[in-house]
């Protein structure tokens, strides 16, 4: 099965095979952050926990709809059959404004950039402590940030619009 598959904004293309209880996908970045591509065995160890052994390292990633933590650290994942359009997929491959969510309900410990500042893609622009971990939520692509109403010491809610970047 092949979808097209953002990740915090960062397109790439995902095909997918299943063997017994195993998942086994091949993932291809084709963007101006570079190209990479690799295989990944994964494994559901309990609903929605995924054990994953990507190029020889391990990873644990929970998911939680489209939002997925690996290892400590969170993203917004979406994936999408390359038959099917909609308005959407322009937002996936980087056109117009991209949001950043907290992946889960946490609290804003650093804002590291101002209302307004110039980011480079996968520069970091904020960080949420979730389930006793700390999450830098990174810009998926250059462009101005635009921070919403929020502040150091601050809560969040799972799956809220935390900043966009236009």
């Amino acid at each position: 099965m092949k979808r097209i598959i953002a990740v915090n904004g960062r397109a790439g293309r995902i095909e997918m095979g299943r063997q017994g209880g195993e998942v086994r996908f091949s993932l291809t970045w084709e963007d101006a952050a570079g190209s990479v591509a690799g295989l990944c065995e994964a494994v559901e160890i309990s609903p929605g926990r995924w054990s994953l052994l990507w190029e020889g390292r391990s990873f644990e990633a929970i998911v939680d709809g489209d939002a997925v933590l690996v290892n400590g650290t969170s993203f917004f994942a979406v994936a999408r059959d390359p038959r099917d359009w909609s308005p959407a997929d322009n937002h996936a491959t980087g056109s117009g404004p991209a949001q950043i969510a907290s992946a889960m309900p946490g609290k804003i410990v650093r804002l590291l950039v101002a209302d307004g500042d110039p980011v480079e893609a996968g520069q970091g622009i904020l960080t949420v402590e979730a389930m006793k971990m700390q999450n830098e939520m990174q810009a998926p692509r250059a462009g101005t940030v635009r921070l919403r109403a929020i502040t150091s010491g601050g809560t969040v809610a799972a799956g809220e619009v935390l900043a966009t970047i236009e």
